[in-house]
């Protein structure tokens, strides 16, 4: 490895010794930050006419990374978030190399600089009830396919897990026995315990029946026995929104993802009158005010207050302002 070329020896440190030793970063992490610099190496490459193997220190300037996260949210499609997302991950490499390489500082410092990009910031997309249940009888329950992805879409909605909780579900983090409940793991490696209708155990034991799993394996798995992934979650969610339309067309203009499921849990406990406190700890949030977004959103919240409130009269006659004239010829003397 050249001395004129320090950035290979830089980049395996950053992920080895930084991220997975001191940090001890999960690995979603990792494999986020990675899937960010898969694509900027290659757009750098790209840009200079040369292989990912021969880019240097010198090539990743302020301003190729400029170009790449405009790249990253006008070409290939994605959202402001994922681009302050693709942002955090070369941040994190350059912050690192900081303490490294002082011979970069003043590169470090230049993309370090970068501003993150402010988005609207728009209410959560959720299902209501009826919306939840005409999803929920799509899937053939008759094969195993259609089983396992009923099974899934009702203990998202039941837990409100994110997506890549419910997928790391193993039959070891389940209780059958009433009270029934369920271990999860989300953000950070925090563990919290979300409680499980009867009907969701249920649900879940048979299928532990009809697809027998070690318990520390995988819950959800594919027709070869690997885990799903989320990308595969997300192809068939569609396909029975798709089909679900036909019954229920209002949900022609939600974009229905696995998220959405975990949005309708928070708005549906928030009408239930559940206390925003219990929420978040059913939800793992780690502020109130993520809680308390969803609060917001609740537009039957919205409708039973405004209930409550009378609506307004109006007065027989002027009002006082009007009937004292004194006070208005007062008024044009100003």
């Amino acid at each position: 490895m050249s001395k004129a070329n320090p950035f290979p020896v830089l980049m395996r440190a950053f992920f080895y010794e930084w991220l997975v030793e001191q940090r001890n970063a999960s690995i979603h992490t990792v494999r986020s930050y990675r899937d960010t610099w898969r694509l900027f190496l290659r757009f750098v490459a790209q840009r200079a006419g040369r292989k990912v193997a021969m880019i240097t220190m010198t090539d990743l300037a302020a301003s190729e990374v400029s170009a790449f996260l405009s790249y990253a949210e006008h070409e290939r499609g994605g959202t402001i978030g994922t681009r302050n997302c693709r942002l955090a991950a070369i941040r994190s490499f350059f912050h690192f190399v900081a303490t490294r390489d002082p011979a970069s500082i003043a590169q470090c410092v230049e993309i370090l600089n970068i501003p993150v990009k402010r988005a609207p910031v728009s209410e959560p997309c959720y299902l209501d009830p009826a919306e939840v249940t005409a999803i929920l009888a799509q899937p053939d329950r008759s094969t195993l396919e259609g089983m396992r992805d009923h099974v899934l879409l009702s203990f998202l909605y039941n837990s409100g897990a994110r997506i890549q909780e419910a997928l790391d579900l193993c039959p070891e983090a389940i209780r059958f026995e009433s009270p029934s409940c369920v271990r999860l793991t989300g953000k950070g490696r925090k563990e919290r315990i979300c409680p499980l209708w009867p009907e969701t155990a249920l649900l879940l034991k048979k299928l532990l029946e009809r697809q027998p799993r070690a318990p520390d394996q995988r819950l959800f798995v594919n027709r070869y026995g690997e885990p799903l992934s989320a990308s595969g979650v997300r192809f068939k969610l569609a396909a029975y929104v798709k089909a679900a339309t036909e019954a229920t067309p209002t949900l022609r203009t939600k974009h229905v993802t696995p998220h959405a499921f975990r949005h309708a849990t928070a708005v549906h406990l928030i009408s239930a009158g559940v206390d925003v406190t219990v929420i978040r700890s059913w939800l793992g949030h780690v502020s109130l005010d993520t809680t308390n977004h969803y609060a917001r959103a609740n537009l039957e919240t919205k409708r039973k207050a405004l209930e409550q409130v009378a609506v307004p009269t109006t007065p027989g006659g002027q009002p006082s302002w009007k009937r004292n004239t004194s006070v208005l010829a007062w008024l044009d003397t100003l």
